[in-house]
This record gives C-alpha cells, structure tokens and sequence, in this order.
C-alpha cells in the first residue's frame, strides 16, 4: 500500500512538472550560445532565454532598462549607466559592471569573429568606476548610444582567463543571468532549459522550456495538430486550409506584420537599369497585391520602402505603387524600348525558398504583359552567394532583408557599402542619401533621427534601386490554456517570463 502511494505521488509530481512545461520546436541546432556569437536563427532564440543586457525592447518597440537600474548622459557623447544590484550569474556570482566592460572588450577582440562589431564603431572608451557603474564615451554622438547595449552580457569571472572565446566550452555549457538556466544541450538533440529561481525579476511562472529537435516542418505541424508543442508558425497555406476547428479552439492564433520584406534589387552598374525611366516602367508594371495574395493568400502587405512599417522611421506619406501598364508601356517607349527593341533582363535568386521562386514566376508573367522577357535563374545557396551575389555578376537578384526596430542605413544605402563585402549590393549611389546617413548618424534625438530617415525613405522609394515587394505576415499559434499571452507589435515573446501553463 506504502508504495502503491509513493508511486501515486510520483506520478502526480510528473504530471505538475510537464504541466508547466514550455514545449516547443527548433529545425535547427544552435552553432554557439553565446551572446555575442549567437548568429543564427536557433543560437539567437536559445541564448535570448538564457542572457540579458543592459536594455531590452518592450512590445511597442521601445528601448528600455533591464539590468541597467538608470542611465543618463552627461553630455552628447558621455553615458553613465548605473546596474541593478539584485542581478546574478546562473552561478550566484552577482553582475557587476566589470562584466560589462569585459564584454565590450571581447566584442571589439579581432580574434573573436562577430556580426556585431560594427556598432561598436563609435565607442571611444568603457570604464567601470565602481561595481556597478559604468562610464560609457563616444567618439561623437550616435544615434545607436542605447541600443548598442541591448546584447547579453559576458561573465567576466568565468571568461577571464579563456584563450579562445571562438572555441570555448563555455559556447555549449554557458552561464548566463537570463530567466532561464540551460539543463542540458547537444548538437542535433533536445534542449531544456529550467527556471531560473534567483532571476531578478522573479522566478518565470513556466518551469521548464523544452525544445524539440525537428528538423523537418512537415513534422512540426503534425505535432502541432496533435498538440505535442504549446507554441509553433503556420504557413498561410496550413491557416487557411490545413488546420481545423478543433485546433482554432486549442491554439490562439496570433497574426502580426513580420519583420522582413523581400525585393528585387537591379545593378545599377549595369547601364540597361541606369535610366530612371526603366525602373519605374518595371514598378509600374507589377501588381504586388497580387503577388500577396497568390504567395500569402492575402496575409501580407506590399512593402513601400526600406524601413518597418509602423516604426519611427517609417515614412507613411510614401504610398504603394499601384500597377499601370499603360503608363509602364510609355516610359518604356521613352527609353527606347518597344516590340521590335524589347527590355529583357535576368532575375537570380535561391533555391530553398519556394515563395522567391514562385515570386519570380509572377514577376515574369506580369512584366509579359508591358512586352518586358524576363528569364529566371535558380542556383543552390552558397553558389548563388560566391558566384552571383557577393561578385555583382547578375542583373537582377530576389532576395530579403531582415528588418529593424532601430535601422541603420549605411550599410545598404552608402556610397561606401559599393564595395566587395559591403552589403549595398546594387551599386546605388546618392550623395544626398549619404548626407542623410551621415547626419543622422551623430543624432541621440529620436524625433530629429527620425526626420533624416524618413527623408532617407523617401528618396530610396523614389529612386527605386530595389522594386520593394511584400512583407510576409508572421502567424504563430500558442497553447490556449496558457495565461498572459499579449499580442503586441515586437511579438509575444517581451513578457514570456509572465507566462503560466496550468
């Protein structure tokens, strides 16, 4: 009887523990789960539970304090940032401003490789002047001075004495000061990820994350369907056709703007795409709502230009483009082109991503209807990268950017970025854009930062270096029996700490 009653109790406790239980899934294993490595998609989503920074984002999109207590600037280029004192490592060792420092210093180390580097460009000097103070100087105001800091911090007394931060241990087995604590991690495996009890803004109310590794998506869905995971995406084909009533009632399906537009970018080294006139014959010959509604099934939006729609930079008085093939017919006339001299150019993009594929197929049959040949080309990833895109040998190129809260427009848009590895693939060139750049990169003020990109918006939309597409919306589908879920511009995922499984 005495074990019929222990094992009873045992049992009651699994069924507690996997009740406030976070399951979800990941396609992909984490390269390094380290703040400052964390590249890709699955290394950024695990070490995002796992460390904090000084600020953080809050679901309007707003920067804000975590473990940084207070800041203030002294002058234009003079920021004091002061820690909370209640903030510890996963080892009980507390944060200090040590920590920051040594951060800073290994993300500037030219012997660690990171995409991060290059905002710390403008910064001249970080001091600690006690434990939890810091002393941060700029070689001139930046636009960037806050939101620099959003990055995990570093355990300096862990790190200290590691050679080589690139091929750590620490990269697998890290000691963060997140919500959550890794419990156990291999490549191509589960991960589990328990709740910190000592974080310093309380113990999260879910015990324990667990994700799945599922390196098909074919498969997560099914799992989805048979609710093995609390949180999953959904292609507008599994929405609107794939999924049934049942499921309605047990997910709450959460659809918002995501944050990433595709385009077609032209090389304006090229002289066919140097006159004006074609480029906007070829705007004027697409019909992008369409191109939302074969591609999404109408859950998406046409992008306008190179800033997030609905962020501060984004310039609303820029309206779409709306198709005209009267119009696009002439201005092609006007360039010298007709039936018997036809335009015709190459789109390039990548295999592995069906939506681009099939968005050039539309792209080619509406341009027919402006007499416009359009060929396609398909080429494998790496190839595509190594012998199309980073040498410019192509004439057109489909491709996507990922957007930001807080843009940074050099690297696309500068005369400087022309370069082999820079990332302004199209050679576009504007010296009152590059002004615009210049400017504003010495802006702390948002609304007068906020007045140059907008102007910055303005001018790329016009000067149509890119034919700006569409914007994917973002469908993700979360357990309804889990509390505190709120929808909000940066996702549901700013107060995850807040939220209870039953």
């Amino acid at each position: 009887m005495k074990k019929l009653y222990l094992f009873l109790i045992l049992n009651l406790f699994v069924i507690n523990v996997l009740a406030r239980t976070l399951n979800l899934s990941m396609t992909s294993s984490p390269s390094r789960l380290n703040p400052i490595l964390s590249n890709d998609t699955a290394s950024s989503e695990i070490s995002s539970w796992l460390f904090n920074g000084l600020f953080k984002y809050d679901k309007d999109g707003n920067i804000v304090k975590d473990i940084a207590s207070s800041y203030k600037f002294e002058s234009d280029t003079k920021l004091i940032i002061t820690l909370r004192k209640d903030a510890y490592w996963h080892d009980n060792k507390k944060v200090t401003a040590h920590d920051v420092v040594f951060t800073y210093e290994k993300v500037i180390d030219p012997k660690v490789f990171n995409s991060i580097v290059s905002n710390f460009k403008k910064v001249k000097s970080v001091k600690a002047i006690d434990n939890y103070t810091v002393e941060i100087i700029y070689k001139e105001p930046y636009f960037k001075a806050l939101q620099i800091w959003l990055i995990g911090l570093l355990p300096k007394h862990i790190l200290k004495d590691e050679k080589n931060l690139m091929t750590s241990s620490f990269n697998k087995n890290p000691i963060g000061n997140g919500p959550y604590i890794l419990d156990s991690f291999k490549n191509s495996s589960d991960i589990i990820l328990t709740a910190n009890e000592n974080f310093y803004e309380g113990k999260p109310k879910i015990n324990r994350v667990y994700y799945k590794f599922i390196p098909s998506s074919d498969t997560v869905f099914l799992m989805l369907k048979e609710n093995k995971l609390d949180v999953g995406s959904l292609t507008p084909l599994q929405l609107d056709r794939q999924i049934s009533e049942d499921f309605k009632k047990d997910f709450q399906i959460v659809e918002s703007q995501s944050f990433s537009y595709d385009y077609l970018g032209f090389n304006l080294r090229n002289k066919k795409f140097q006159n004006k006139k074609v480029r906007q014959a070829l705007s004027l010959g697409i019909n992008r709502q369409e191109m939302v509604d074969i591609l999404f099934f109408g859950h998406g939006k046409i992008c306008n230009g190179p800033f997030l729609p609905g962020s501060f930079v984004y310039n609303e008085k820029v309206k779409q483009t709306n198709q005209n093939l009267e119009e696009a017919k002439k201005l092609l006339k006007e360039a010298g082109y007709d039936k018997n001299n036809p335009f015709s150019f190459e789109i390039t993009t990548n295999t592995g991503n069906e939506t681009r594929l099939n968005a050039a197929l539309i792209i080619q049959y509406q341009l027919a209807k402006i007499g416009v040949d359009v060929k396609i080309k398909v080429m494998e990833w790496q190839a595509f990268l190594n012998t199309i895109v980073h040498p410019r040998k192509f004439e057109a190129i489909l491709l996507g950017w990922a957007l930001t809260l807080m843009p940074d427009a050099y690297p696309l848009w500068h005369t400087n970025s022309d370069r082999l590895g820079g990332f302004n693939l199209t050679g576009y060139r504007n010296k009152k854009v590059d002004t615009l750049i210049e400017d504003a990169s010495s802006i702390v003020e948002q609304d007068e930062f906020a007045k140059k990109y907008k102007q910055i918006f303005k001018t790329i939309a016009e000067d149509l270096p890119y034919l700006f597409l569409y914007i994917p919306n973002s469908i993700t589908v979360v357990n309804s029996k889990i509390k505190n879920i709120e929808p909000a511009f940066t996702g549901i995922r700013h107060n995850q700490e807040n939220w209870i499984k039953p």
